[in-house]
């Protein structure tokens, strides 16, 4: 089948928030329903599920966003030009959510607690919440420029890629919710907020191309930044807890080598 035909014909800008839309809040509230049904999880298996879900990105950030940034960017500059520009976007967009943490205020399931300017003033569940979000952000960002980049493999492989590992994500979410002692329902709708603020980052994402093109290359390798950030910063030492170091690090490993087989077959 052409997957091309098959998508009806929106604008770049839509694509881009339909994406961020399915990827970001879709495939967060399905993965979170489950502890509707379900009793209470190890930390253990939920540290697995995250790591399994940062391998994942990992890949996507390389092969969705990265390499596709440095091929638009050599269309119009020498190659080593192409990489440095690369580099500095990347450089940019990872500076950027690291002041983004240190401003604003959240908190961490795990050891490393609260965070960011003024964050005793709030309550548990948004310190949680704007965590998280400042986690989504940069995965929508990159869903809706990916979408709305007019590459196709990119933008799939970007879209199934944040939408596959925010499915373990959500679940792990809401089910760490549960163990802070809030109610099913409560973790269930909380995780889906959650993903609801996902198609923000898309909808910022998608209307920087849609004010100019030639920010294509340099917008892929901000997301690119931005989520390497997020892995290397947030998820990854997460999920080096109860001494699941070595199956975490599987774990990665195995979403790493999904993501990459999809990303090659979806190509």
């Amino acid at each position: 089948m052409d997957v091309a035909a098959a998508i009806p014909p929106f604008s770049p800008f839509m694509l881009g928030v339909l994406a961020s839309v399915v990827a970001g809040f879709g495939a967060t509230t399905l993965g979170a329903a489950p502890v509707l049904f379900l009793g209470n999880m190890k930390d253990s298996t939920r540290n697995l599920m995250l790591a399994f879900a940062a391998g994942i990105m990992l890949a996507a950030t390389f092969f969705s966003l990265l390499l596709p940034a440095l091929d638009q960017a050599e269309k119009t500059l020498s190659p080593s030009s192409a990489a440095l520009g690369v580099i500095v976007a990347l450089l940019v967009g990872a500076l950027t959510m690291h002041l983004a943490h240190n401003l604003a205020p959240h908190e961490h399931f795990g050891m490393k607690g609260r965070e960011g300017a003024d964050a005793s003033r709030l309550a548990r569940v948004w310190l949680f919440v704007i965590a998280i979000a400042l986690h989504n952000f940069p995965e929508g960002l990159a869903v809706g420029i990916g979408a709305a980049s007019g590459d196709l493999s990119s933008g799939l492989g970007v879209t199934f890629g944040i939408g596959l590992q925010n499915l373990p994500e959500g679940l792990a979410v809401a089910v760490a919710l549960r163990g802070e002692g809030y109610t099913r329902k409560a973790a269930f709708m909380v995780a889906a907020l959650t993903g609801a603020l996902e198609p923000l980052g898309g909808v910022v994402g998608a209307g920087a191309l849609a004010i100019s093109g030639g920010l294509l290359p340099w917008a892929l390798a901000f997301a690119a930044g931005a989520m390497l950030f997020i892995i290397s910063s947030e998820v990854i030492p997460e999920t080096h807890r109860h001494g699941v170091e070595r199956g975490a690090t599987s774990a990665l490993f195995g979403g790493f080598v999904v993501m990459l087989y999809l990303d090659v077959a979806l190509g």
